[in-house]
């Protein structure tokens, strides 16, 4: 394959940019100015990120790839450059592409989810040349829209500026994934570079760790549309969190501090590992830190890989582990001194954070080695002092959580931007804090929050804590069964086409009976996703909601627990709304939330200990049940005297639910006279029933997609028995 120099011929890289910038402030100043500041910004992130593949020492560098579990290089080069054009265009800023398939090509692929999750497609990559060619095209038409495009400040996130900086944030993120998969490149395959190979001093002996006491306190995380400084949407919101007192190491887990755990058998100990950290060992046979190069001999000695370079072992910097030999360290810590060792909440890192009183766009000069500001990598951890007596509380390497990420209350997805965080949410990315050497724009800001998968290599490291154990974490996940978002939207949706909420106004009917009595024990039975059931809670002592669906409870339950529940519902086609439902945003329903106990059964087969009821509530399910008339009987039975049966339907009678024979009514009778559900349903109840009131239709509009409804009206009518 024909090689080429990647060296610019433009002259050394650090004049054809600014190395170090700062984040734009968004509210300050007036549009030309902050025009020409941000037109700046992007020229110097994209001249940036071309002067990080300057280190490719030939085409065959670019298709190699470094990691099974993640893209080769050239997809990268090109990724970022796509991504402009193709969130240009979703935003519809511009409506003109450069080349429809590279941007289609380059666009998805990014993030490795699992580590046996291997992609072994083959792809057509487009050459160097034309991946230049495509950035060359793309660095015009950004840097012509920026010119003339008409904005207003602050911007915010409704601004086509905006755009623009998630671009060019979204660049700098590519910067730091890039170099490290650089680093995993051979050496044969990079070249030596005048500013990227300027490495920090080895150092000498690391310090011996120690303990400093971090008092708690009141920990307020996330912000506001208001903030000035742009941010990704799983920024934005609010949480607290009282942090109780800990203690916390004063430097960062060194080279040095590591070797003790491999050399004790670290990596050969189950009993260290959590079930994922072991799963990994066996997949990944490791032995040592992926960055460490063992001597071929068997010595026990070891060297580093930086991104270009292998050099002699600097044990003073910080060891760069992922979060699954972090816990294992602390593990392993906790097993050696009878203590308890783990690593940081993201609340705890702030509490510590909180004790410096700048940020990156603020600084004169970054207090630790982040933004670029103090050489091309990582540097011994006792270089970087903060007044509060610890060394590295930003910069150096990223400082690995305990904490998987989720959204702060409030957390709203970005249009243009639907799948940035969401998939995260899975109780299976935790966030690492503070930013690392080569961390800029949003990566080196204070409220960045970035989560990978716990075996994910980045130049990321450990501070451990000694604190209380933590309670076991639940994921706060996105429901995507379309039949289950339906239920949750129908349920606790917004008003749509101007009808009420459904579960709500049969609830309203049933209490319009009650007269204001509140009364004993109630049954919600064909529940669904159970917003009647907390209606129902607010005026019995006790509810059981009951559906066949496990899937359908899982989601009220879940809300019971967490108080939040999120799910994804169809806009159209392929493109989908993310929302979130919040218990505390449906009045009385905290207070009463402990009284629902949500169980799966058969509506026709119920087993013996649902009974005692003062009423049973059967919202649309009669119509849908394979022996109606069987739950009636069965279900008689169950009520106390005096107490109510509520039924629901908009008798939908068919065969798919229903056999025919089975119908409780919309048939001709034997006589040939037409016979109701009504006259059906009494047929089975009398003479122990009676109907109470007059039927009412209740009206229902179940969303499918953006566009497209189901509605319908269902009768209520109230039975009591006698």
């Amino acid at each position: 394959m024909k090689t080429m120099n990647r060296k610019s011929a433009e002259g050394s890289p650090q004049n054809a940019f600014n190395l170090i910038t700062k984040t734009p402030l968004l509210n300050e100043g007036d549009v030309e100015t902050k025009r020409a500041e941000i037109l700046q910004y992007f020229h110097d992130s994209f001249s940036l990120y071309e002067s990080l593949f300057e280190c490719m020492a030939s085409d065959e560098s670019f298709y190699h790839r470094a990691n099974n579990l993640r893209q080769p290089l050239i997809f990268y080069y090109g990724h970022t450059s796509v991504f402009f054009i193709n969130k240009l265009n979703v935003a519809n800023l511009i409506n003109q592409r450069v080349d429809p398939m590279m941007e289609s090509m380059l666009a998805i692929g990014v993030d490795e989810m699992s580590w046996d999750d291997l992609d072994d497609k083959n792809y057509e990559w487009p050459s160097p040349e034309k991946v230049k060619w495509h950035r060359d095209q793309t660095r015009a038409i950004v840097d012509k829209f920026i010119r003339e495009c008409e904005f207003t400040l602050p911007i915010d996130w409704n601004s086509p500026m905006w755009i623009i900086l998630m671009g060019i944030e979204h660049e700098r993120i590519h910067l730091e994934t890039s170099s490290i998969l650089m680093r995993e490149l051979p050496l044969e395959l990079v070249n030596e570079h005048p500013m990227w190979g300027k490495i920090n001093p080895l150092g000498g002996q690391p310090p011996q760790n120690e303990l400093i006491k971090v008092v708690g306190g009141k920990v307020e995380m996330g912000k506001s549309k208001s903030n000035p400084i742009y941010g990704w949407d799983n920024e934005y919101g609010y949480a607290s969190e009282e942090v109780k007192a800990f203690k916390a190491s004063k430097y960062l887990v060194s080279n040095q501090e590591f070797l003790e755990f491999v050399e004790d058998g670290g990596y050969e100990n189950k009993e260290l590992w959590t079930d994922e950290g072991w799963a990994w060992i066996e997949f990944s046979k490791a032995q040592h830190p992926v960055y460490w190069v063992a001597d071929e001999s068997g010595s026990g000695e070891f060297q580093l890989r930086t991104m270009l370079e292998v050099i002699d072992m600097p044990w003073s910097w910080p060891a760069e582990i992922n979060c699954l030999e972090a816990k294992a360290f602390c593990n392993w810590k906790s097993e050696k001194t009878g203590r308890h060792f783990r690593m940081p909440t993201e609340a705890e890192w702030y509490q510590m954070r909180n004790a410096i009183d700048t940020d990156q766009p603020h600084w004169e000069q970054a207090p630790g080695n982040i933004n670029l500001e103090h050489g091309m990598s990582p540097c011994p951890v006792d270089r970087h002092e903060f007044e509060n007596g610890f060394f590295d509380l930003v910069g150096n390497v990223w400082q690995w959580t305990e904490t998987p990420i989720d959204g702060y209350g409030g957390f709203e997805v970005h249009p243009t931007y639907d799948d940035f965080s969401t998939p995260t949410f899975d109780g299976k990315h935790n966030l690492f804090k503070g930013g690392c050497w080569i961390s800029t724009g949003n990566y080196a800001i204070k409220e960045a929050r970035y989560a990978f998968r716990r075996h994910f290599f980045q130049y990321s490291g450990l501070r451990y804590v000694e604190a209380e154990p933590l309670p076991e974490t639940v994921a706060n996940v996105y429901e995507t069964d379309q039949m289950v978002s339906r239920y949750i939207e129908f349920h606790y949706g917004q008003t749509q086409l101007d009808v009420p909420n459904f579960p709500v106004a049969c609830v309203d009917e049933v209490v319009k009976l009650l007269g204001g009595r509140k009364t004993g024990r109630a049954l919600d039975i064909g529940c669904a996703t159970a917003r009647s059931a907390f209606e129902l809670a607010k005026h019995f002592d006790h509810v059981d909601a009951v559906d066949l669906s496990v899937r359908l409870i899982e989601a009220p339950a879940n809300l019971q627990k967490t108080g939040r529940q999120r799910y994804v519902i169809t806009q159209q086609g392929e493109i989908n709304d993310f929302r979130e439902v919040n218990l505390s945003d449906f009045d009385g329903y905290d207070a009463v939330k402990d009284k629902v106990a949500f169980l799966q059964g058969d509506a026709c087969n119920l087993v013996a200990k649902y009974n005692d009821y003062d009423l049973v509530f059967a919202g649309n399910l009669i119509d849908r049940l394979y022996d109606p008339k069987k739950f009636l009987n069965l279900i008689k039975d169950r009520i106390n005297a005096g107490g109510l049966l509520v039924l629901v339907s908009p008798y939908n009678w068919d065969e798919e639910h229903t056999p025919r024979k089975k119908w409780l009514g919309g048939f001709k009778a034997n006589t040939g006279e037409n016979f109701t559900t009504i006259e059906g349903v009494e047929e089975v109840l009398s003479p122990e029933f009676t109907m109470v009131s007059q039927p009412v239709d209740i009206p229902f509009a179940i969303r499918e997609t953006e566009r497209t409804w189901q509605y319908g009206q269902s009768e209520l009518t109230v039975w009591q028995k006698k």
